[in-house]
């Protein structure tokens, strides 16, 4: 009682704004953890309109049960003609590009003969798959036939793409840390270690790698530059400033994978804006705070494409960060991160629909379902086909026409 009296006083000198600010941050954590009441808008329904575009679905497979409906970072990799794929629980692919033909399978076990739960990846090497479980493990695979090159455990939960380049695999994991592994042995180079807000949003960028230089985005809205072959510290950014008075106000999450073009790095936080970002030393050129995003963003020569956690998309200008144009139409369809696609701008969203909208103007001028579930990964272009893998594990192959 003597410690607690004293306490009840002060919070009664101050009045109930002490009160207010505990219950509105701790009924934000909790709905955070629980779901809460789900007050998200319901997603637009789809309007019939006179289509300018029409896609092709040149094949069709699928990746056994996809993501299983979680938040992961299963994503497509592409290389060697082939397209590679991973499930949730332990089952990679290796298809033909054109075809879709299945060239190799594997399901990857543990020492109990249970499958792996796969959470990121995955990445490609020059003679390797790599991916990231939810068992804070990075496995290796022969990029030819499937077959396990080898196993290292690390810190923690792997949530995005590893990224491999001279030799080396960079990954991220939920804890804040960048690890450099050996693409032939698995062995540790080095580690960085950063820490991590208490309160995050679910998921890591992938890291980006410009000639030596390691990119990473993290989870207090700071863009940090690495040496890649030792993993030195360059230069770190703000890229955004939490603002807000309880801690889900204050996320701003960088968990978008970051985009270069000309020296200038381009990047988007959960609930800090957009901004341009100096190669050279860090310094930020511009930032767009009304344009956030959690998803990702995509680039052609002049402008950037994003969608925000509206549904809607943007185009932005590279040189100032200014909006050009936002469509609309989609709102609440939880789209994808925009590809730019042969003069398009291509989402995928939460019912399987895959959209052409016009770079010009953003106008809806197309669209296909391909999968009875949502996809969150986004679409890959090569040349003038679109690749899609949707939660439900359907990956497809779209050309437009």
């Amino acid at each position: 009682m003597r410690f607690i009296l004293p306490l009840f006083l002060c919070l009664m000198l101050s009045g109930c704004s002490a009160f207010d600010w505990a219950s509105e941050s701790m009924s934000g954590i909790k709905d955070y953890f629980t779901g809460g009441a789900d007050n998200a808008d319901p997603p637009s329904p789809l309007t019939e309109y006179s289509p300018e575009v029409n896609a092709d679905i040149l094949w069709k497979e699928s990746v056994g049960i996809g993501t299983d409906g979680q938040t992961l970072k299963l994503v497509p990799a592409i290389g060697s003609g082939r397209i590679f794929a991973a499930d949730r629980d332990g089952l990679v692919q290796a298809r033909d590009l054109s075809t879709g033909k299945l060239a190799w399978e594997v399901e990857i076990e543990d020492e109990k003969e249970n499958a792996v739960h796969f959470s990121g990846g995955p990445g490609l090497g020059l003679t390797s798959v790599i991916l990231g479980t939810n068992d804070a493990e990075i496995i290796a695979l022969n990029i030819e036939n499937g077959s396990t090159l080898w196993k290292t455990s690390v810190t923690s939960e792997v949530l995005s793409v590893p990224v491999v380049a001279d030799g080396i695999v960079i990954l991220r994991t939920t804890d804040g840390s960048v690890i450099a592994l050996n693409e032939k042995t698995g062995q540790k180079i080095w580690s960085y270690e950063h820490n991590v807000p208490a309160l995050t949003v679910r998921g890591t960028g992938a890291p980006l790698i410009i000639e030596d230089t390691l990119i990473e985005g993290y989870d207090n809205g700071k863009l940090m530059a690495l040496r890649l072959d030792d993993g030195k510290y360059v230069w770190e950014a703000s890229v955004t400033i939490p603002k807000g008075r309880s801690e889900v106000e204050r996320l701003v999450d960088i968990d978008v994978d970051p985009i270069e073009s000309r020296g200038v790095i381009y990047t988007a936080s959960y609930n800090g804006g957009t901004a341009a970002v100096s190669i050279l030393d860090g310094d930020v050129l511009w930032r767009n705070e009304a344009v956030s995003s959690h998803t990702g963003l995509s680039q052609d020569d002049q402008y950037l494409y994003i969608s925000n956690s509206s549904g809607h998309v943007l185009q932005l200008d590279k040189r100032t960060g200014s909006s050009l144009w936002e469509q609309k139409d989609l709102h609440g369809r939880k789209l994808t991160s925009p590809a730019h696609y042969q003069g398009y701008v291509v989402v995928g969203d939460i019912e399987g629909y895959v959209h052409w909208l016009s770079s010009t103007d953003g106008r809806l001028m197309g669209r296909v379902q391909v999968a009875g579930d949502a996809i969150d990964a986004k679409p890959i272009v090569v040349g003038d086909t679109v690749y899609i893998y949707a939660k439900d594990g359907t990956l497809a192959a779209l050309k437009a026409r």
